[in-house]
């Protein structure tokens, strides 16, 4: 291929604002989800503002500021006085609770399909094995649960085995047999779809990729041309063992790039909400056959991958599988992934909205009283407002206050339902 019909090596990226939104919301969840764990690891899972205030410089809060972040997020976290300490103390919301304990179940219920998953990805490695140490730390992106050694690998004896390298001294999972029926790309899948519903031409999507660039992205002539030449490209599958091939040749490095997005995108499939940090990725460059400067090589096809630098200052950097995703939500989402989103809705929900349902539930836990109802004042924002006049509500009243009982407010929390921390370890992707 010459310069002019080649795509270029590097790329400045350019900004996708739906991506960029997500990770902003998805800041904020991880910071409460170390708060969560700092509450659920104390005795009665309650904790003093205090104690919280001194324990939280270990996660990176400053002095006096996880006293204020709690108190953003009325939904998530309750403030509540110490009915003998007379002391402040905060706990888990009752939607809190809930919305774990559907998490929860949404883990156990899905182990069979991460049975499947961890077989797809030991069959990616070029050996058959991966370090366990890799898998632990990229666990909440597949689904795993946290005792997954245990549940997924021990419990599963004829699909893998956990040993200890006796050159490196760390823990491997390897697979046991190579299920050929498993060797089935995410892409062939959507190629098959695409072939059947929009009768493309065979020729021409034989070996493509989805390609939907970001809003503002300049594609010039000769950069069409590029992408139509290596869409139409022949490259190696992700699962088909290419240590009997001669990999000198041009060629066969043209193909092993093109494989290379290949194994990324099949990787990314393989996740719960179908992105991972570049850092994590780089985690299993050695097993998978990986270029060394990942960011960049990704960066060369932003119609397919986009990297987000929200999150952590820019430190942090989130690979997406553009496909997966439109207008900020998953096209086809799962279970563990609609659970997990109902911790993002309880952290959008505003604070005033928190105030309102508990002073709606206090009027009417007030105004049911055996003669009817009393009249009730309360102050919401300054403002006084008066009460129904007295009478109470009672089951199928409407009420002809300021209030509409019948929107998004509600009396009480009954009946409502609806975790990531620092990089455990650095990786230099460069």
């Amino acid at each position: 291929m010459s310069q002019s019909t080649s795509i270029p090596k590097k790329q400045t990226r350019v900004r996708d604002h739906g991506y960029d939104n997500y990770m902003e919301i998805e800041k904020k969840v991880r910071k409460i989800l170390k708060f969560q764990d700092l509450i659920l690891a104390q005795p009665n899972n309650m904790l003093s503002i205090s104690r919280l205030d001194s324990i939280s410089r270990r996660i990176g809060f400053k002095q006096f500021e996880s006293g204020r972040f709690i108190l953003k997020f009325p939904h998530v976290f309750e403030v509540f006085e110490h009915p003998v300490q007379r002391i402040l103390y905060c706990r888990l919301s009752r939607k809190a609770v809930s919305q774990m304990e559907q998490e929860n179940e949404a883990l156990l219920r899905q182990i069979p399909d991460v049975v499947t998953r961890m077989r797809k990805l030991l069959m990616l490695s070029n050996t058959g094995r991966i370090r366990l140490e890799h898998v632990r730390i990229a666990r909440k992106e597949f689904g795993l649960p946290d005792d997954f050694e245990y549940s997924v690998i021990l419990k599963h004896p004829q699909f893998f085995r956990l040993f200890d390298a006796d050159e490196t001294r760390n823990k491997y999972i390897e697979m046991v047999e190579k299920d050929s029926s498993l060797g089935v790309c995410e892409i062939e899948r959507v190629r098959e779809r695409e072939y059947r519903e929009k009768g493309i031409d065979a020729e021409d999507i034989r070996f493509s990729f989805i390609v939907n660039f970001p809003p503002g992205f300049k594609i010039g002539k000769y950069y069409k041309i590029a992408v139509w030449k290596w869409q139409r490209l022949p490259y190696w599958s992700p699962y088909e063992d290419v240590s009997g091939y001669d990999l000198r040749s041009l060629e066969a490095q043209k193909r092993m790039e093109k494989r290379a997005v290949a194994m990324i995108h099949e990787l990314l499939s393989l996740t719960v909400e179908k992105k991972m940090t570049l850092e994590r990725i780089a985690h299993f460059r050695m097993a998978m056959c990986l270029p060394k400067k990942l960011k960049e090589f990704l960066l060369q096809h932003q119609g397919i991958f986009y990297i987000s630098t929200r999150g952590n200052h820019g430190k942090l950097h989130t690979v997406f599988l553009r496909e997966a995703y439109k207008k900020g939500e998953l096209v086809e989402p799962n279970e563990l992934y609609l659970a997990r989103r109902k911790l993002a809705e309880l952290v959008l929900v505003s604070p005033r909205k928190a105030r309102v349902d508990k002073e709606l539930a206090n009027y009417r836990r007030d105004g049911l009283e055996d003669d009817g109802g009393v009249e009730r004042d309360y102050i919401e924002d300054g403002f006084e407002v008066k009460g129904n006049g007295g009478r109470g509500w009672k089951d199928g009243d409407e009420s002809d206050g300021d209030v509409d009982p019948s929107g998004d407010s509600a009396y009480s929390d009954e009946g409502d339902s609806s975790s990531e921390s620092g990089l455990e370890e650095s990786c230099t992707t460069e």
